[in-house]
C-alpha cells in the first residue's frame, strides 16, 4: 500500500511536471512570437524614422531656399525703391527745366 501511494505521488509529480512544462512551452513560443512581433515594428518604426529625417532634411533645404528667396526679394524691391525714387527726381527735374523753358519765353 505505502509503494502504491508512493508510486502514485510519483506519477502526479511526473503529470505535475509535465503540465508545467507544457505550461512553460507554451509561454516561452507566445514570448518568441511576441518577440517577433516586436522586433518587426521596431524595423518599422525604425524605417520610418529614417524616411521622416530625410523628408524633414528635404523640408529644411526648402525652408532655406524660401529664405534665400525672400531676403534677394526684398534687396530687389529696396533697389527698385530706390530706382523709383531716383527716376521721379529725373521727371521731377525734367518738369523744372520745361517749367523753366515756359517762364523764360514768358519773360521774353
Amino acid at each position: 500500500m505505502i509503494i502504491f501511494a508512493i508510486e502514485k505521488q510519483k506519477e502526479n509529480l511526473i503529470v505535475d511536471a509535465a503540465k508545467q512544462v507544457s505550461s512553460i512551452e507554451i509561454k516561452v513560443k507566445e514570448l518568441i512570437e511576441l518577440y517577433y512581433e516586436t522586433r518587426n515594428k521596431l524595423m518599422d518604426s525604425q524605417q520610418e524614422i529614417l524616411e521622416l529625417k530625410r523628408i524633414n532634411e528635404d523640408q529644411n533645404k526648402i525652408i532655406y531656399n524660401l529664405k534665400e528667396k525672400a531676403t534677394l526679394l526684398k534687396i530687389a524691391k529696396t533697389a527698385e525703391k530706390k530706382e523709383g525714387i531716383a527716376d521721379a527726381k529725373l521727371k521731377i527735374n525734367e518738369l523744372v527745366r520745361e517749367i523753366d523753358k515756359c517762364i523764360g519765353l514768358l519773360q521774353t
